[in-house]
């Protein structure tokens, strides 16, 4: 009993005390900057989940507020002196989920031509604008707009960062994706639990590796390119029910865990249909039977390392696409897709082997100092620390919370 009470507290604790900004998904807008002669014009994208900051409880914000807003907020100026409008700004027709405007500026030379955007970084410090500027030889070049750094002078930017990349720098982006993706060290930490022996560890990292691969090489080649909203809902579930077994089979309850967390899913897509929240529900609907079935056989699962290599593959396939989103916010040369590819999935794997040896090595330390709880206390412990944590970013990323 005391065991258990200790499980829920640890779960309300995590999911109270963790951070939006320890998740993979990130505070962020677009901008397409085309500087043409004397003309820079600028259209500015905003999910709508990041547009409701901009209205009124929780609303999406009218196409005035949105423009009026922005206007206050971006531009281009001739060192320091601002370029004035062309024409009134104007939204433009987009994806759903997402908001545009369009804004143009004259400029009567390029020479200290600067680019500024301030937008959101009021209401949310950790914000970032990827902007995308095309110079008049017609280069395109990849730059942040940060709290830090609101301001770009368009004659001394670079241009893409990729041409000259060589396969290191593709290794090295994929090593800090793992290092800097909290909720892909949290799945792994989730198989770590889940494996019985080393062995056991190599071949669900094997199902997760080719997973992965699969859909960031599809990704990244232009063959599907999912909405990066729903991926980061997905890992964070895959977090959760991870966590869930590793309870489940402890507590040696696989169903009713199994129907409690699928009768979850079921009512968010209810829920769904209603017009709360963001997620599809037939994306809900599906990952609550998934989850049901995965959940109830979990322990036939656990004991067959082959069907537990599938399941992790398809696990895989969610990780693969968020993975991939780094990589799909830049303009990758076509010639290089294929170094992109090798170098990028080559750091992950470097940085996933690094992050499952160094927990086990500090284990191993704990348990030569004597330092370690019993496995099955241990395992509940951290186990409702992932749950908590993955039900969380679930909720708040499939709810805009």
């Amino acid at each position: 009993m005391i065991r258990r009470l200790l499980i829920v507290v640890m779960i309300m604790a995590v999911a109270t005390i963790t951070a939006p900004a320890l998740a993979h998904t990130r505070s962020e807008s677009h901008t397409d900057w085309t500087i043409t002669g004397s003309t820079v014009q600028v259209e500015v994208t905003l999910p709508d989940l990041e547009a409701k900051r901009l209205g009124q409880d929780g609303q999406l914000p009218s196409g005035k507020t949105f423009i009026d807003y922005f206007s206050k907020h971006l531009g281009a100026d001739i060192s320091g002196k601002p370029c004035p409008m062309t024409v009134p700004p104007r939204m433009i027709v987009t994806n759903p989920g997402y908001m545009r405007a369009e804004f143009r500026y004259a400029c009567p030379t390029r020479k200290g031509l600067n680019l500024y955007f301030s937008g959101l970084f009021e209401l949310i410090s950790s914000h970032v604008d990827f902007a995308e500027i095309q110079l008049p030889n017609g280069d395109f070049v990849e730059q942040l707009f940060t709290k830090d750094s609101q301001s770009i002078n368009a004659a001394a930017a670079s241009g893409n960062q990729f041409h000259d990349a060589g396969v290191l720098q593709f290794i090295g982006m994929g090593i800090m994706h793992i290092f800097t993706g909290v909720d892909h060290m949290s799945f792994l930490l989730g198989l770590i639990l889940l494996s019985r022996s080393l062995k056991d560890l190599l071949f669900v990292v094997t199902g997760f590796t080719i997973g992965h691969s699969l859909t960031l090489a599809l990704a990244v080649t232009g063959v599907i390119r999912p909405h990066a909203e729903f991926i980061d809902a997905l890992i964070a579930l895959t977090i959760a029910l991870v966590g869930i077994e590793s309870i489940a089979l402890t507590q040696k309850r696989p169903n009713g865990v199994a129907l409690a967390a699928g009768g979850l899913l079921l009512i968010m897509g209810l829920l769904r249909l209603m017009g709360i929240g963001l997620l599809p529900p037939a994306l809900l609907f599906g990952a609550a039977l998934f989850s049901t079935c995965y959940l109830i056989i979990s322990k036939v699962v656990h004991g067959e390392v082959r069907i537990h290599i599938a399941i992790t593959l398809i696990f895989g396939l969610v990780h693969g696409f968020g993975f991939a989103s780094d990589l799909l916010k830049d303009r990758l040369p076509a010639k290089k897709l294929m170094e992109i590819l090798v170098g990028f999935n080559s750091g992950v794997e470097v940085g996933q082997i690094t992050v499952v040896l160094a927990i086990l090595g500090f284990v191993a330390i704990l348990r030569k100092l004597k330092l370690t709880l019993p496995r099955p206390i241990t395992v509940d412990l951290v186990a409702s620390g992932l749950v908590g944590v993955g039900v969380f970013w679930f909720i708040s990323r499939s709810f805009a919370v």
